[in-house]
């Protein structure tokens, strides 16, 4: 399951989308829209656009990637956009798989590259009413996959 989604994000209905009873695993990564930007700032929430389409397809070429790189992995990826407050999901991959290593890989490996290559932008907007455009890529180690 792939969407781009502007109501709040249930992980129990994506937990449910991967699951198999040949699978041993579920991993899931929830992007929660935090209190503080990187640079100390309070924020007040985010502000996400999309290009649907484009980025509903990057979503299906990542699936297909993880799958070829780790085996038999079940992906849901679903990202919202609109006006987020603190405390709710901006993104969610969802992995399912028969090893739990498999699910752990593929679900970091899905995160990465739908930060670095999906057509989504975040505005963060800050408790002092400035508000800024931020890069949606990843900001931590490269993976050694």
């Amino acid at each position: 399951m792939f969407a781009i989604v502007r109501t709040p994000i249930d992980p129990v209905r994506l937990d449910a989308s991967v699951r198999d009873d040949l699978f041993g695993a579920v991993v899931s990564f929830l992007g929660i829209v935090r209190e503080r930007a990187d640079d100390g700032r309070l924020v007040h929430g985010l502000e996400y656009e999309a290009y649907d389409t484009m980025a509903l397809a990057e979503f299906e070429t990542i699936a297909g990637e993880a799958y070829r790189r780790f085996g038999d992995v079940r992906l849901t990826i679903v990202h919202r956009v609109g006006r987020l407050n603190v405390g709710e999901i901006a993104v969610a991959v969802v992995v399912g798989s028969p090893h739990r290593g498999d699910a752990f890989d593929a679900c970091e490996y899905a995160i990465d590259e739908v930060k670095s290559r999906a057509p989504i932008w975040k505005k963060e907007l800050y408790a002092d009413g400035d508000e800024r455009w931020k890069s949606n890529a990843c900001g931590h180690r490269e993976s050694a996959v």
